[in-house]
């Protein structure tokens, strides 16, 4: 098993969403955890880009979405994406597809929000999502809506001690010596 993990996020119609590289900090019963140090080179939405803020996604088996836990400063605590089930290509590389809905969770407040529902309209109706993707990714952002307010784990407490190391990740996603700054 590699210790480094290409992210790669497309959207339902192919094209680039989002590109990084993690490092793989475990993998336990709720999924792959990994982290992406600041500093991190990436691509979004087809362009390149540079992470400011580390972040841990939580890739968890078999399920319509990933998670990203993120420190202060950044608004939200628990960002979920709601995505196609992961697909591994061996232990180095993620694909996922992008389906557009989110559920937030708010730093401060715990405010819980559905995020783009107006992007999944267009997406379905340009894209022709299939019933076999529109009734699995609404039921998912169902489910983490519930499950991000009543502090389900993993959304509870078991993100916090991956969430302490990757602060020291550099932005190869190696452990550095010292603290990366956001």
């Amino acid at each position: 098993m590699t210790d480094l993990v290409r992210v790669r996020y497309r959207k339902f119609d192919g094209s680039a969403h989002r590109d990084y590289p993690a490092r793989r900090l475990a993998d336990d019963r709720h999924g792959t955890w990994l982290g992406v140090g600041a500093g991190t080179e990436s691509i979004y939405h087809g362009q390149p880009s540079v992470e400011r803020i580390p972040f841990v996604l939580l890739v968890p088996r078999e399920v319509w979405w990933t998670a990203m836990f993120n420190p202060p400063p950044r608004t939200s605590e628990v960002y979920c994406d709601i995505t196609s089930p992961a697909r591994w290509d061996g232990d180095h590389a993620v694909d996922l597809i992008d389906l557009d809905l989110d559920v937030v969770r708010r730093r401060g407040s715990g405010r819980v929000e559905l995020r783009d529902e107006d992007e999944f309209a267009a997406h379905r109706a340009s894209f022709g999502y299939p019933e076999e993707v529109v009734t699995p990714a609404r039921s998912a952002a169902d489910w983490l809506r519930t499950a991000l307010a009543n502090g389900t784990q993993p959304f509870a407490s078991a993100f916090r001690p991956f969430l302490a190391l990757v602060d020291g990740l550099d932005r190869g996603g190696r452990a550095a010596s010292g603290r990366s700054e956001a």
